[in-house]
């Protein structure tokens, strides 16, 4: 490979590797919210009744969580109480 193929390559792997790594940094802050996923809309495994995601039974449910954008969970108010940032019951 000559000296111009060669820093072609590499530019265009550096190119790649920045639009992956600009990829990841456009993606919103999340986390786990736990008591605000409505029946079958949980994100994940939490407890009884629950193995992955969508299969809390019930709206609401404590041990199911769901993910929210970051700095919302507990402002978020259900029928049922706020969201919590930790498992409850």
């Amino acid at each position: 490979m000559n000296r111009t193929a060669a820093s072609l390559a590499l530019a265009v792997a550096a190119l790649v590797a920045g639009a992956a790594h600009a990829d990841e940094a456009k993606k919103p802050a999340v986390e786990k919210c736990w008591g605000v996923a409505k029946a079958g809309q949980n994100d994940c495994a939490a407890g009884p009744g629950t193995t992955c995601a969508g299969t809390a039974k019930a709206d609401y449910q404590k041990n199911a969580w769901k993910n929210v954008p970051a700095g919302t969970c507990t402002s978020i108010v259900t029928p049922k109480g706020h969201g919590s940032l930790t498992k409850v019951g």
